[in-house]
């Protein structure tokens, strides 16, 4: 075969594989109404000129509902729009226009965590101890401390050395205090971000249901925030390192890179 047929007979190039994507931070980007924060009506005003650059799509970075804890990384809701940067009927025109336009719009999806503030996290502190809503984050016991002799929870002491990326141990008590409730929660990031626990296939479901949303709107691709830390080593055992994370996730070799989430892009 030659050359020319071989070429003939590969498959085509997908337009993700060498596409040119722009980056927009839609709170910084562009302001539309003049209260000091840009939003999406912004961003709709200046899509003619992101395509007069000749690229072919935009990534936004998240602008769902959120506490902005961590510049909006922190998701109350990953089906709609923060009223700080607009409406959803706002969104549905961006969409319209880029796409006549030729920009392809690719979103955040923030999968490793979630705010505080969402709705299901919110039903986990609710419903206690080994109760099927908690079973949708990382709750734990604390350890059991028997210096005495008499089998008590250690009050402070989590259930493992993980450390957080923005500093200090990556745990938190759901209830402070209580003699109860003596769960745990996993943060990677900050305590206003509970880790969701992919080891559950209900979380799996609930995210097909988040991407669904997007895709049917017309939505055309996503790029997946803290994609390689999804799963956490099973048995959540300690880390070789117990110093800071300042490298970032990786060097907590238990909290990254578990086989598991390869299934999960399949």
């Amino acid at each position: 075969m030659s050359p020319a047929e071989e070429t003939a007979l590969a498959p085509a190039a997908e337009w993700w594989q060498s596409a040119v994507i722009y980056q927009v931070y839609p709170r910084s980007f562009a302001d539309g109404d003049g209260d000091g924060v840009g939003d999406l009506a912004g961003l709709i005003a200046r899509l003619p000129y992101i395509a007069s650059l000749g690229v072919d799509g935009i990534w936004m970075t998240p602008f769902q509902p959120s506490p902005q804890v961590d510049q909006g990384y922190d998701v109350s809701d990953y089906c709609g729009v923060d009223p700080l940067f607009g409406t959803m009927d706002q969104f549905d025109t961006l969409l319209e226009l880029a796409h006549s336009l030729g920009l392809r719009v690719l979103l955040d999806v923030v999968p490793n965590h979630c705010s505080a503030e969402h709705p299901l996290f919110q039903a986990a502190l609710a419903a206690g101890p080994g109760s099927p809503e908690r079973d949708m984050f990382h709750f734990v016991p604390g350890p059991v401390d028997m210096s005495d002799g008499g089998g008590n929870v250690a009050g402070d002491v989590p259930p493992n050395n993980w450390q957080s990326v923005f500093g200090g141990r990556a745990w938190s008590r759901a209830t402070p205090g209580s003699a109860t409730d003596t769960d745990w929660y996993l943060h990677l990031f900050s305590p206003e971000q509970p880790d969701w626990n992919w080891r559950n296939p209900a979380v799996g479901d609930y995210f097909d249901g988040v991407l669904r949303f997007w895709f049917d709107k017309g939505v055309d691709g996503l790029r997946i925030d803290v994609a390689h830390a999804l799963f956490k080593a099973d048995g959540l055992p300690d880390s070789p390192s117990t110093g800071g994370v300042v490298d970032g996730l990786r060097s907590n070799p238990q909290v990254s890179d578990q086989e598991e989430v390869h299934e999960v892009y399949r």
